[in-house]
């Protein structure tokens, strides 16, 4: 797997470059442990909030909350209160879907605005009412310590209100990481992204990802220029060539 990963590391210099041109990055911070390397920090960038994660938390404390009965009233009220609100953003999301990224802006501006101004005076209000330490209070932190980052998509006509696009692309590497656990090696890290990279990239391409690797690996150790290379990222190749 290793040398596999290393061998296709062109296309993925190619991809990366071709990812870098874009203002906006659509991703996950799902981690994996590394046994063997140096801390590394993020720089330059301008992170967004998850508000289906956010929600999953409120979500989380009304179930909580349901199972230990009536006397915890009080505390489902504010988890499914939080839900409502949370479902008045996803609605406005629904109506503007379609639009052009100025429309979605404009629209954000005038209603999602003071729908988000509302819910952070009623999470400062149950902050102070509320236990730090039950499902109730982690969510109301969650959102809290979260804030500035959970309203960036407000500030963006082409930024997403949750990260769920790019959670179920990486699907298939979290349930890796719950079998193998960690990558002893920076070098394994590397080639396991650069395997799940190449192949989620051409999944989005349409492509049959067992084919499309067949081809690459027979392709690119006789690609003599760049011109080649690039001949082999996804979006280049032809679907209906007689190997898929």
């Amino acid at each position: 797997m290793i040398k596999a990963g290393e061998l296709i590391q062109p296309l993925i210099n190619l991809l990366s470059e071709q990812q870098l041109n874009y203002p906006i990055q659509h991703c996950d911070e799902t981690i994996i442990q590394v046994l063997n390397e140096p801390g590394k920090n993020e720089t330059g960038i301008t992170q967004l909030g998850c508000w289906a994660h956010a929600r999953r938390k409120f979500v989380d404390a009304q179930k909580a909350t349901q199972i230990k009965g009536k006397q915890q009233k009080n505390k489902s009220g504010k988890a499914d209160l939080a839900i409502s609100y949370i479902a008045r953003l996803y609605a406005i999301e629904k109506d503007i879907k379609d639009l052009e990224p100025s429309d979605r802006y404009a629209i954000r501006q005038q209603k999602s605005v003071p729908l988000l101004n509302l819910i952070k005076e009623w999470t400062d209000n149950s902050l102070h009412k509320t236990l730090p330490k039950g499902h109730l209070g982690t969510a109301l932190n969650y959102l809290n310590k979260n804030w500035e980052k959970l309203t960036v998509y407000t500030q963006d006509g082409r930024l997403n209100i949750d990260n769920n696009p790019a959670e179920n692309a990486i699907r298939p590497f979290v349930i890796g990481i719950k079998n193998w656990l960690f990558s002893a090696t920076v070098q394994g890290a590397t080639s396991s992204a650069n395997l799940y990279n190449l192949i989620e990239t051409a999944k989005a391409n349409q492509l049959e990802p067992y084919s499309y690797l067949r081809r690459v690996f027979k392709a690119l150790p006789l690609a003599g220029t760049v011109d080649d290379i690039e001949a082999l990222l996804p979006w280049n190749m032809n679907v209906l060539d007689g190997v898929y």
